[in-house]
């Protein structure tokens, strides 16, 4: 499909998939790639706009990201952000240097009119700030469009040659009139009308799908996660009883989640396609038995949800497609090697040895995981599945400190269900960014009618994130809180206290190992 494209050039900064995904709500598509791609890759993409992200070097250093200095002279209309407002700088003739005071957070920024880009923002507006560096002075040619109190440029451009640059973040939450910024440049500078929407996307992947695969096998691995159960349903469209669905319950899933899968998905659901269902509980538990290291763990249920993979799809013999329920956030951290890596990703490698495919589908890597929900409610898949809490590859083995047994997995599923449960009664489950509950390896001392009681302590956490790079805890209803501490403590055998995790991120991490 023949599409408006916006590219972002990605030069370290941390914000790279925030930008694409605001370009995205303007219904304009758009993509993430390194600084160094060739001008020729680039121009070959025919781009509408260009936006350089960015970055926590300082221009002027001798091993700073760089771009080609002929992009500036495309006729591409180009938003410098940033670092990128200070590269465009740099290399057209305007001086940057270190600023005698840092900006970080929100600043007022006055804007000094005239500029399409700040078509319909007010003359004072709150932006976020982020530097150490700054723009002393523009290149020639350049207007000065904007400044704060230390920042003489906050913002520049040259309209004859379409290049724009702000110093602040658009992009971010905080920047109150960002996303009027970035919709003026996507559509009143590059000219976009805004063709990206997601009910075409959905239509034209079924089509391109199905002409694709013809009348081949397809085997698809599904975890009944909102990506795995999207990519299935676009498959089952396209090709319906030649796709298979293997569902491996590793027994670490969440309160009758494997039920509730096999439902939608299996010989009583709705959907074209052969399911099949791998009870692997006992088998996960053995090989779990003394393992109290996290990414120990996390290692042993990978590597066991291959074998047990393997195992199905000798069964069902030779297929020609193995389909993967990768996005774009997986492309964007495993490909561009700008960012340190946390963790892997299990949905970018780690692919069955042994199982004899032709090529690997990945329908949904061009989406974020905003999107991927709005082409799974375009699909009809019901909305508690669409809507379903993100949720960890290695699922309660991490949310269990230490050693995993069944009876440790019984207690995390019931207190996680009793809190989703009052979350959802107070009308807070669509607010939050992730929510649930872990047990800790902690046990101590508690008292229950007349007798002594010695039992874990349960772990509660809810954070609020856009990208989940960082997260704010959430303040939830002293209430809700107490409603949910009581009826863990009373109805789930074995704890006897309820914590609340006031860890944003960083320090800490979102899940608990």
């Amino acid at each position: 499909m023949k599409k408006e494209m916006i590219v972002v050039l990605d030069f370290g900064g941390q914000y790279n998939q925030l930008i694409a995904r605001r370009v995205r709500e303007c219904n304009v598509y758009c993509e993430v790639h390194p600084y160094s791609m060739g001008l020729d890759q680039l121009k070959a993409m025919n781009p509408r706009g260009i936006i350089f992200t960015g970055g926590p070097n300082s221009v002027y250093g001798a091993a700073s990201p760089r771009c080609e200095k002929e992009l500036f002279e495309l006729g591409i209309p180009i938003l410098g952000i940033c670092y990128g407002s200070q590269l465009m700088a740099h290399m057209l003739g305007g001086k940057v240097e270190t600023a005698p005071v840092s900006e970080y957070g929100k600043t007022e920024v006055e804007v000094e009119g005239g500029s399409v880009l700040f078509d319909g923002v007010q003359a004072r507006t709150i932006c976020w700030m982020s530097h150490t560096d700054y723009i002393s002075k523009a290149p020639e040619e350049f207007l000065v469009t904007a400044h704060t109190s230390v920042c003489p440029v906050a913002a520049m451009e040259c309209e004859g040659r379409k290049l724009y640059a702000v110093q602040f973040h658009p992009e971010v939450m905080h920047t109150q009139e960002g996303m009027k910024m970035l919709f003026n440049f996507v559509h009143k500078i590059c000219g976009c009308s805004g063709d990206w929407k997601m009910g075409s996307f959905v239509e034209d992947t079924i089509k391109a799908l199905r002409e694709k695969i013809g009348d081949g096998k397809v085997l698809c691995a599904l975890s009944g996660g909102v990506d795995s159960s999207v990519a299935a349903v676009l498959l089952s469209r396209a090709v319906g009883k030649q796709l298979t669905c293997v569902f491996v319950d590793h027994g670490l899933l969440r309160k009758n989640e494997g039920d509730e899968v096999e439902a939608v998905f299996g010989p009583e659901g709705v959907y074209e396609l052969n399911f099949i269902r791998v009870d692997a509980r006992e088998r996960y538990y053995k090989k779990l038995e003394g393992v109290t290291e996290p990414e120990q763990k996390r290692k042993i249920i990978g590597a066991e949800f291959i074998r047990v993979f393997e195992e199905e799809a000798r069964k069902i013999g030779k297929v020609d497609y193995l389909v993967q329920g990768t996005i774009y956030p997986d492309v964007i951290e495993s490909g561009l090697g700008k960012s340190a890596v946390i963790k892997s990703h299990h949905n970018v490698g780690g692919l069955p040895d042994v199982v004899d495919f032709k090529e690997i589908i990945e329908p949904l890597r061009l989406l974020f995981k905003d999107e991927v929900r709005k082409a799974g409610l375009e699909l009809g898949i019901p909305g508690y599945l669409v809507y379903r809490q993100p949720f960890p590859g290695p699922g309660l083995g991490i949310r269990i400190i230490g050693e995993v047994t069944a009876e440790k997995v019984r207690i995390v599923q019931e207190a996680d269900a009793i809190y989703r449960e009052e979350i959802a009664k107070a009308g807070l489950d669509r607010g939050l960014g992730q929510y649930f509950a872990a047990l800790t390896n902690m046990r101590s001392v508690g008292v229950m009618g007349d007798g002594r009681t010695y039992d874990y302590a349960v772990a509660l956490r809810a954070v609020n994130t856009s990208d989940f790079m960082t997260a704010e805890v959430s303040e939830l209803p002293w209430n809700v809180l107490g409603i949910t501490a009581n009826r863990i403590v009373n109805e789930v055998k074995g704890v006897n206290r309820v914590l609340y995790d006031l860890t944003s991120k960083p320090p800490g991490t979102v899940e608990f190992e």
